[in-house]
């Protein structure tokens, strides 16, 4: 390639990365502004003290300046003697997990039936999927409280079929109520993903199978499966992670401090002047915990990447 080639493909190309980079400039200054920054707030409220006048948090800019005084405070919260804190954060992750297995034994039945079965009725079936994300996530719950007070349409049922004799006080901190609603919250997000994983399953595939002998059943556990895997994992960390953080749900639907999760921890204490650098470390070591699940997937979605290729 002669001198004059090289120079304007070069040029070709820096121009094209210009191009590309003008393209992601919004996306980077939303990053920055809505993500960066706050985020350095939190940690510069975390790593700051307390006014002791005014029972304030003073955030410190400098990252060498930053004190480790509320972390250590916070962690005697979790495991320290007297620490009131454990408990709620194991028995979030018991309602994230009895939530995210029930989520799961719903949604893979329903996005496997409509990747399946459907027909020509597959584009109703998804508007019904998604008509819950056309409303908001608090109109939902407070339909659920419609349904779940006294004179509720639940109790009314249950009492029309003899199955109580007197209404039952869901909405009383119960924590069968709180799983549910985080189900009722969430799931419409793992079966879309479910649907996505089963849609992209190659037909040839299956009937391989059956033309090898195998019964729907021994298809769907050696070959669907397996290959759902990834949507089945990708599913459960998007329902996961904000279930962990989740507030909302038990503040509408049981307000019980028997039922609180980590989320109305931090919720409480950003409400609370002299609690609010606590709160700011605890979300921090929230987030450090759920890098956990998140490094997994990212680990597990690059190995299966590399077996496709």
């Amino acid at each position: 390639m002669a001198r004059g080639d090289r120079r304007k493909a070069w040029t070709r190309g820096a121009q094209n990365r210009w191009v590309w980079a003008g393209f992601a400039m919004p996306g980077i200054i939303w990053l920055v502004l809505l993500f960066l920054i706050p985020f350095y707030t939190v940690l510069a409220i975390a790593g700051g003290q307390l006014n002791a006048i005014f029972q304030s948090p003073e955030p410190v800019w400098n990252p060498f300046a930053w004190t480790g005084a509320n972390y250590t405070a916070v962690f005697h919260e979790l495991v320290g003697q007297g620490s009131f804190v454990g408990p709620i954060f194991l028995r979030t992750l018991v309602y994230v997990a009895i939530a995210s297995a029930i989520s799961l034994l719903i949604a893979y039945p329903a996005a496997y039936f409509v990747t399946r079965f459907a027909g020509r009725r597959k584009v109703l079936f998804l508007a019904l999927l998604i008509a819950p994300f056309w409303i908001s996530y608090m109109m939902r719950m407070l339909a659920w409280i419609d349904l779940l007070q006294s004179n509720g349409y639940v109790n009314r049922a249950l009492i029309d079929l003899h199955l109580i004799s007197q209404p039952v006080n869901w909405l009383g901190g119960r924590s069968f109520t709180v799983i549910l609603g985080l189900v009722y919250g969430y799931i419409p997000y793992l079966i879309l993903v479910l649907y996505a994983g089963l849609d992209r399953i190659d037909q040839r595939l299956l009937e391989a199978g059956r033309d090898l002998g195998l019964n729907r059943t021994q298809t769907f556990v050696r070959i669907t499966l397996p290959l759902s895997r990834q949507a089945i994992l990708t599913g459960m960390l998007i329902t996961v992670l904000p279930m962990v953080g989740d507030y909302f749900t038990n503040q509408l639907l049981s307000g019980a401090s028997s039922t609180a999760m980590i989320g109305n921890v931090i919720d409480s204490q950003l409400y609370t002047a002299s609690q609010q650098a606590q709160g700011a470390a605890l979300s921090l070591l929230l987030l450090l915990f759920l890098l956990v699940p998140m490094v997994y997937y990212v680990v597990k979605t690059r190995r299966a990447t590399g077996e496709a290729f």
